[in-house]
């Protein structure tokens, strides 16, 4: 396999030379380090770093366990407070226990946070600045150009992983962790490799990261916690990190691997890693430019997770007919349509029993489980959940195209909807029973409510009656109670119940008994 070669326009570079010399670090009056043996680092747009031997420091520094942060080049830092007399100055110092190539020279060496120093005193010459500029080159201009208007994260990650090979970034492998805002999937992974130019993007559940070692012991949960990035050449004894990926990709030719953070605006860790098969692996320049561009390339891909986020969320608490509506614009009180559909309304029986009988966690588990089969069988058949009321469901089936195809589809769910809940397939769950009301009318599907709280929903006298008859039902003792030519099934005729006398309905309502079937 050929790799693609280490050239590119970006000038970044690190620099580490001894200073010459008895060197200080004040605060105030108080001399915080002293030493003949400290070092400069000189870094590409940053202004240099003086480094101070451990044992040169001389006041008391406390451990910060929970606070790290990540260089390519130099690897994790830890930090600790500083104890100056009775000041405490938290996260005031930082240190590279175990640096990466770039920064070895710093290895174990003590840096001050600018804020918890006054002043440098040097016996020698002042500390000179590798000339600033700025970063650019084709990559850049790319992310700055023309990246915003890829349509997916999907085209982009590839994108990004092909402009980098373009701009001579020997990456062999790319891939991109996103976190999601949804109740089943925990994120989007995208993987690009170069070999075969081919993504593969995956959605993992939150039980599968959870509990697959594949996850909990790799890079990506690593970074995600926010514990600092990983750098590992992978053809050499690894010094700090061994995760089951790096053997894998070892085996397949990579010879350098890299883990970054992502954050997004509210604070939420995602992880870019790249992978290199280069004999010398990812040079400097190489990562300056991928490391400076990153907030870029965060950015990017939340715009994306902003969007599937709003789409997963608005899907999760209102369905996909109506989350997609609201997502479209109709947002306003009063947005909406008049439909015809059929409207059905589902209450579990027996549930005040059941909540004084069972511990709470076991009554909120079945009632989980009536919530998940009605709404399973209803969107089965083309229906969608409005909303959860207490402990019951409000379903609509609107018209596609006749309305005994809406009807049907109603009556069909319904049948499933008191077989599922007869008929637990977990062990432990318990036989509910429920009592269901079918109405079919015009309604109006859309906003209502105050100025600053709406509710999208179905009003009209349809939805009263389908209430009503599963009252009714429940009084009777018969599961599926429907309205007037609501079931019209030739092999499973309704039982007419006469004109129904239903409370807040003006007039009497001819209704009838479903044959549920076996």
């Amino acid at each position: 396999m050929e790799t693609s070669p280490q050239l590119t326009s970006n000038d970044y570079q690190i620099q580490v030379e001894a200073l010459h010399g008895l060197v200080r670090a004040r605060r105030g009056e108080h001399v915080l380090a002293q030493s003949d043996r400290a070092r400069v680092m000189h870094e590409t747009r940053l202004p240099p770093v003086i480094y101070f031997p451990r044992g040169d420091v001389r006041v008391a520094l406390e451990p910060s366990p929970d606070h790290r942060t990540f260089c390519p080049f130099k690897g994790t830092a830890s930090y600790a407070h500083l104890r100056v007399g009775e000041e405490l100055i938290e996260n005031a110092v930082w240190c590279y226990e175990n640096a990466l190539p770039e920064g070895r020279a710093v290895d174990g060496y003590i840096a001050f946070m600018p804020g918890a120093v006054t002043g440098y005193e040097l016996e020698a010459d002042g500390l000179t600045v590798l000339p600033s500029g700025h970063i650019t080159g084709p990559t850049v201009d790319w992310l700055l150009r023309e990246a915003w208007a890829l349509p997916s994260p999907d085209e982009l990650t590839t994108a990004i992983g092909r402009r980098l090979v373009a701009d001579g970034v020997a990456v062999s492998r790319l891939s991109v962790l996103i976190w999601s805002l949804h109740p089943m999937i925990a994120g989007r992974h995208f993987i690009w490799t170069r070999a075969d130019n081919q993504l593969i993007a995956r959605a993992p559940s939150h039980e599968y990261l959870n509990n697959n070692p594949l996850f909990t012991d790799s890079p990506l949960r690593h970074v995600s916690q926010g514990l600092g990035g990983i750098r590992q050449r992978l053809d050499a004894n690894p010094d700090e990190f061994d995760f089951r990926i790096m053997e894998d990709l070892k085996a397949q030719g990579a010879t350098d691997y890299v883990a970054m953070p992502l954050p997004f605006s509210d604070g939420r860790i995602n992880v870019l890693t790249m992978a290199s098969d280069h004999p010398k692996g990812f040079t400097t320049a190489n990562l300056g430019l991928v490391f400076e561009c990153s907030a870029i390339i965060s950015r990017l891909y939340e715009v994306f997770a902003l969007r599937s986020n709003a789409t997963a969320l608005l899907d999760t608490y209102l369905g996909k007919r109506t989350g997609a509506r609201v997502l479209g614009g109709e947002i306003r009180r009063g947005d909406g349509d008049v439909i015809e559909a059929a409207i059905l309304f589902c209450d579990l029986r027996g549930s005040t029993r059941l909540e004084a009988e069972l511990s709470r966690g076991d009554y909120i588990a079945q009632l989980n489980r009536f919530f998940e089969t009605t709404a399973d069988r209803v969107n089965t058949h083309d229906g969608e959940v409005l909303k959860f009321i207490g402990d019951a469901v409000l379903a609509i089936f609107p018209v596609n195209s006749v309305r005994e195809d809406a009807c049907a589809r109603a009556v069909l769910a319904a049948r499933e909807i008191v077989h599922g809940l007869a008929a637990p397939e977990d062990d432990g769950a318990l036989p509910l029973d429920c009592a269901i009301g079918i109405a079919f009318g015009e309604v109006t599907y859309g906003n209502v409510g105050s100025r600053e709280r709406l509710d999208f929903t179905v009003i009209g006298s349809a939805a009263n009656i389908a209430a009503r008859l599963s009252d009714h039902g429940k009084r009777i003792g018969h599961p599926v109670v429907v309205a007037e030519d609501v079931c019209q099934d030739p092999l499973h005729p309704p039982t007419s119940l006469g004109k129904l006398a239903l409370h807040n309905v003006s007039g009497p309502v001819e209704a009838f008994m479903v044959d549920i079937g076996n």
